[in-house]
């Protein structure tokens, strides 16, 4: 099978990451393998402590079926049920299956996982069960400052045990077509081989959680509005040469690829999102300006998690 997107760690073994502490519990993902402690088992069944998860939130009921919304007072706030949401969703899956795939983005997204990696959630998770993917990427080395991974390496991977086989990123050394005919390529072994699910209604990856932010101009992953990628209907992963956000070379999930998922959860922070998080949630159809968040309809759930900036012109 000639695709490299799962050696990660070959990729990795001159990748710093200068703000992690010195005396992390956890080996360094430039090893072949994160130590993944078999004490979990134990752990990960017993419910997270009811004084973790309290937050100052609204829920509320989002228009025309589009998915369950809550609103936080802070960020912080916001953090926290997403730790937990990811948590106890991943420990059921965990039990029912022996892989459970997550998809991320860069950007503030990963900034939101952080709570993941404290007590009690880091506790809770069964991390060798975790495969970890880019809903799109930049492509750039895996060092450079553009680069989804090495936002998330630093922020989160490298912070999670979590085997380094596990963590699938693209192969930085081909172009941009090259790169998402690679990663496809990849996704598709994965299903063959049952590590990822597939839709039976679509034929497209059902991956368990997606994790994603939205643009101020209502972009996801990297499909930006008024772009022919976003009509995309038969490749799981393309490639765009043109982002009108630099890098202008990136690899992304089509939309029916994100659209398969199980879980969609988007999280939105910030004032500089409220304009368009209103447009996707109106009740108001402009279907001549269509903001590519406004196309997220998952086969499973869809859930909001927003602060209270975010959702201050709802």
């Amino acid at each position: 099978m000639a695709f490299s997107c799962r050696a990660v760690s070959s990729n990795l073994r001159t990748l710093q990451n200068p703000s992690s502490p010195q005396s992390s519990p956890y080996t360094p993902l430039t090893s072949r393998f994160f130590s993944v402690k078999h004490a979990f088992t134990s752990l990960r069944s017993s419910s997270i402590p009811q004084k973790f998860t309290k937050a100052s939130m609204a829920e509320i009921t989002a228009p025309r079926n589009k998915g369950n919304l809550k609103v936080f007072d802070t960020e912080e706030d916001l953090a926290v049920s997403l730790a937990k949401y990811t948590a106890d969703l991943s420990n059921k899956i965990s039990q029912e299956r022996d892989s459970f795939t997550v998809v991320i983005s860069g950007g503030s997204l990963v900034k939101s996982l952080r709570k993941l990696v404290e007590a009690p959630y880091i506790d809770s998770v069964d991390w060798s069960k975790w495969r970890v993917f880019w809903v799109d990427e930049r492509v750039v080395p895996k060092d450079h400052p553009d680069s989804n991974y090495l936002l998330a390496y630093t922020e989160f991977l490298s912070k999670i045990p979590i085997p380094a086989g596990n963590v699938y990123s693209i192969n930085d050394a081909l172009s941009a077509e090259g790169a998402a005919d690679d990663y496809e390529t990849c996704i598709k072994h994965l299903v063959k081989t049952q590590i990822i699910v597939q839709s039976k209604a679509t034929g497209f990856p059902k991956f368990d959680l997606m994790l994603m932010g939205i643009g101020p101009d209502g972009h996801i992953a990297s499909l930006f509005p008024g772009h022919p990628l976003v009509q995309e209907k038969e490749k799981w992963v393309c490639s765009i040469k043109d982002s009108p956000k630099p890098p202008p070379e990136r690899i992304s999930f089509s939309l029916p690829v994100i659209n398969a998922s199980t879980n969609i959860a988007l999280v939105v922070a910030g004032a500089g999102k409220a304009t368009a998080l209103r447009t996707t949630l109106s009740d108001e159809s402009n279907t001549d300006d269509v903001l590519p968040v406004q196309l997220v309809a998952p086969e499973g759930e869809l859930s909001w998690f927003l602060d209270k900036e975010a959702a201050s012109k709802l």
